[in-house]
């Protein structure tokens, strides 16, 4: 039985980590996005307000939806989705263009409060620097098989405690591993990627 091929050459010839498939938008967000680092309190807020909505679902379905999510949370600035109301939350819900799950709306409104009143507390930046506080000292050992990929870290775990802690919710480890992947705090591009470092 031959193991699961973690890197896989496109249509287009390019060795990519075998997630990215032959979907273009996948392969766009692969090639340009994902794994870069990321940085300013409001793209980290839009960020961790995705990876939430995520959760249970394929990041293709949120990532083909992301267009609609700015539309429908005010381009993810962290003070207008502070400020929004029960009836946004019940606009939102009934919105067909993004995912209607009502914990998770009410998700990224809460933490756009938290994240305002952080930042009133410490300054610009502070949501930066606080996520990437947690960027790991000891880089893992690049994924080579299928066996090499983990769901959370220590890091992840610390991260999503500390988030937690400070009123944040939808923000477990492993959807923080998965945030800590997109923004670039860690480097999980597989042996093979024309991407791998």
């Amino acid at each position: 039985m031959s193991e699961t091929p973690i890197s896989l050459v496109g249509t287009d010839g390019i060795e990519r980590c075998a997630w990215a498939g032959n979907d273009m938008e996948y392969q766009r967000y692969h090639d340009r996005e994902w794994g870069r680092p990321l940085h300013s309190d409001r793209a980290l807020f839009e960020k961790i307000s995705l990876e939430g909505f995520q959760a249970g679902l394929s990041w293709i379905t949120i990532l083909r939806r992301r267009a609609a999510f700015r539309r429908a949370f005010d381009d993810f600035e962290i003070d207008r989705v502070a400020a929004f109301t029960e009836a946004d939350v019940e606009r939102l819900v009934n919105d067909s263009s993004i995912i209607r799950h009502r914990g998770k709306i009410r998700a990224v409104v809460n933490n756009a409060r938290v994240t305002a009143a952080l930042i009133a507390e410490s300054g610009t930046g502070a949501l930066d620097r606080l996520v990437w506080s947690f960027t790991p000292v000891v880089s893992r050992a690049r994924p080579r098989t299928a066996a090499d990929f983990v769901a959370t870290t220590p890091e992840s775990i610390a991260l999503s405690a500390e988030l937690r802690s400070r009123g944040f919710s939808f923000v477990g480890p492993t959807t923080m591993y998965a945030l800590m992947q997109s923004a670039g705090l860690v480097d999980d591009h597989v042996e093979g990627c024309f991407l791998a470092r």
